[in-house]
């Protein structure tokens, strides 16, 4: 691949399917992910969410049909000049048997202390930094298992500030935090996913709903395609995911 800088950071799928192992997970999907909108990429577990996400950042090749990034096929990027343009937060966070400061420079190698402080203000990390033994040069376990799943988190997120990429892959990211970190975490995603492009995979309603678009995946193929306002006028899986959370909520109202 060359070393290319888009003019834009529109994403397009073109007939994009993918295999693994012979199993067909993405048939024949197409869509378009403008500049600077959020997209929200739902559906049962299995359907393809995460793989689509994959096949985005180019972490797999598509078997057929093309992504493209700013107009070009991602495949004629090199693998560097494809990356500066994504950063990434998981539900599983990856964190390195380091200080928490190189853990969060990761994003950008050649940042200064008050850089990192800043972004673990914006992550809402910094508070809790402050209060570990040696702060931001606690060294922290392999995966990063002295601290809690939202801590960890929210050390991601950080990085991700810190890189600045247009565009954040969002994959299940507020999965596993309690509700007492859950109001941080999401004010350290508004603070993180301002201005750019955002492909998340969701399973909260709260964040799905006021995405510019959401995208119904099931059995690989896209099944439903709108606003949460379309979709909710459709019957279909979407409608379905909204109302079974809405009784949840009920329920568990009616039982305090």
């Amino acid at each position: 691949g060359k070393k290319i800088e888009p003019k834009s950071h529109d994403i397009q799928l073109d007939h994009v399917s993918f295999s693994y192992d012979k199993r067909k997970i993405i048939d024949d999907v197409s869509m378009s992910i403008p500049e600077k909108t959020t997209t929200a990429i739902v559906g049962p577990s299995g359907g393809g969410k995460s793989t689509l996400c994959n096949l985005i950042a180019r972490f797999w090749d598509v078997d057929e049909g093309e992504v493209s990034l700013g107009g070009i096929n991602v495949k004629d990027y090199s693998m560097n000049s494809l990356m500066n343009n994504f950063a990434f937060v998981f539900q599983r966070v990856y964190l390195f048997a380091d200080t928490i400061e190189n853990n969060i420079k990761f994003g950008n190698q050649e940042a200064t202390h008050e850089q990192v402080v800043m972004a673990a203000k914006k992550a809402c990390c910094h508070e809790f930094i402050s209060q570990l033994p040696d702060g931001y040069n606690t060294v922290i376990g392999e995966g990063g298992a002295t601290l809690s799943g939202g801590e960890k988190q929210r050390i991601s997120i950080a990085r991700a500030i810190m890189k600045d990429a247009p565009i954040i892959i969002l994959d299940e990211a507020t999965a596993n935090v309690d509700p007492e970190n859950e109001k941080e975490l999401m004010e350290a995603i508004d603070a993180l996913t301002k201005e750019k492009t955002i492909i998340m995979i969701a399973h909260r309603l709260k964040t799905v709903r006021n995405a510019d678009q959401i995208v119904v995946i099931d059995k690989g193929s896209i099944v439903q395609q709108g606003t949460h306002n379309q979709l909710m006028k459709q019957e279909g899986i979407y409608k379905r995911f909204v109302d079974s959370r809405e009784q949840a909520v009920s329920w568990k109202l009616a039982n305090v």
